[in-house]
């Protein structure tokens, strides 16, 4: 067998980087409150309270993308003291965070999230969230799974207190 030996600057056109990003968000549920979850408005009589539209998945996928590229986390780039922010949709939130990381040679290979809820059930909006999350980050519907479980009714989740989400992600430059 023969080996080939490439120039050092063709080698490293070969190496590619593979990072993983974890994320994690939580926000208290309120009668009265608008529910948005994976970018899509939910009915229900509660929802999530926070400075921007309060969407613990697409906040969640936010982290991970950001921090698999090293880029910190989604208070220092959209804080909350930030009256910018207020009320902010959070697909924009995730499609500026994806920005950055391209930014820094990455694109997403896949994203995998958790939803905690106790109420309402997710099933039925699971794959609406799926598309709108693959159409905010110009994705395939197919690179992004979204599941959800309950806590069986213990802790805050399971006291309806509260929501919580779960994302990894990988990204590849």
């Amino acid at each position: 067998m023969e080996v080939v030996k490439l120039p050092i600057h063709q080698k490293a056109n070969l190496i590619m980087k593979v990072r993983v990003g974890f994320g994690f968000d939580v926000h208290k549920l309120e009668a009265g409150e608008e529910f948005y979850l994976g970018g899509i408005l939910l009915e229900h009589e509660k929802g999530a309270v926070g400075h921007s539209d309060a969407d613990v998945l697409l906040h969640a996928i936010t982290d991970a993308l950001l921090g698999a590229a090293n880029l910190r986390d989604i208070g220092y780039h959209f804080p909350d003291t930030d009256p910018a922010y207020k009320g902010a949709d959070s697909k924009i939130l995730l499609r500026d965070a994806y920005k950055l990381v391209q930014d820094k040679g990455f694109s997403i290979s896949n994203i995998d999230c958790t939803i905690c809820l106790q109420l309402p059930k997710i099933k039925p909006h699971i794959e609406p969230m799926k598309s709108c999350v693959a159409d905010t980050l110009g994705i395939s519907i197919e690179d992004v799974s979204i599941k959800a479980t309950t806590t069986e009714k213990l802790g805050f989740v399971g006291r309806e207190e509260g929501v919580s989400a779960y994302a990894v992600c990988l990204i590849t430059g």
